[in-house]
């Protein structure tokens, strides 16, 4: 007599690699495994990192990502998106223009501007296009502070207050929900805020004592992709995604991977 098991999802990164593993398609990978989906991967760029810099960055080409996103979607079905690091106008357009023709997929966006070390991933001609054309396809958009500044030309807010503002305005450029990443600022708490165009979410949790926090963007954006494949809400998408990261944080000094900032344990829940 056979079993009746519930079908796994099958979820897509578009984003970046990070050779040191921590970030980028690494994270996104892992993290899609820990939470029980299948991830299948698009690769913008390759870099050459570790955990204390950014010494290259090679850019795929905009026709072989486009190739790349037809080849998968020709054969699986995915049934939501995460986007990271896209880098160039050229390419945020062509991601945008393929994901347009794409029915019934939950699109999550990590607008990924600036790595830890300082090196800029997305060119400024690129956020342009990435509010014309990729955030009004966005189901969440999931900035940090500085991104959402960068996206809306303004300064960066320093209270709970000033975060809902943004968030606000963030929402008004077209995205169905906002969750807004309150880790830079200053204080022991790093909340998060979450807003629908209605209503608002607060998350507030405490800063964690580790300097391992490399691809803690990533990690976060791809877990609450996986849960909203896997048929949660947005709310309880956030809500678990949250106490994914919070734990992997914590659990980040069990490695001992490089002498910079490194990356938060993706298997805490398994190893």
């Amino acid at each position: 007599m056979s079993v009746n098991t519930p079908k796994i999802p099958n979820v897509l990164t578009i984003a970046g690699s990070d050779s040191g593993g921590g970030a980028g398609i690494q994270a996104d990978l892992k993290t899609f495994s820990a939470l029980g989906v299948y991830g299948a991967s698009v690769i913008t760029a390759l870099t050459a990192q570790n955990t204390q810099c950014v010494a290259g960055i090679y850019p795929v080409t905009p026709d072989f990502v486009s190739l790349q996103l037809e080849t998968v979607f020709a054969d699986i079905q995915i049934h939501a998106v995460k986007t990271g690091m896209l880098g160039s106008a050229e390419m945020v357009d062509r991601v945008a223009q393929f994901l347009s023709g794409i029915d019934n997929v939950r699109l999550v966006v990590d607008p990924v501007m600036i790595s830890k070390s300082g090196n800029a991933l997305l060119s400024p001609d690129a956020v342009e296009v990435l509010i014309d054309k990729l955030i009004p396809l966005t189901y969440v958009i999931t900035p940090n502070l500085p991104e959402a500044a960068a996206l809306l030309g303004v300064d960066e807010p320093v209270s709970i207050q000033g975060m809902r503002e943004m968030a606000v305005q963030v929402h008004a450029l077209g995205v169905k929900n906002v969750l807004l990443k309150g880790g830079h600022l200053e204080g022991e708490s790093s909340p998060d805020i979450l807003f629908d165009g209605t209503t608002f979410t607060e998350f507030p949790s405490l800063r964690i004592a580790t300097k391992n926090t490399h691809g803690t963007g990533c990690t976060l954006a791809s877990a609450v992709t996986a849960y909203l494949a896997q048929g949660c809400s947005i709310v309880e998408s956030v809500t678990r995604a949250k106490e994914y990261i919070t734990a992997a944080i914590k659990a980040a000094d069990q490695l001992n991977v490089g002498a910079g900032h490194g990356p938060v344990n993706h298997f805490h829940n398994i190893w």
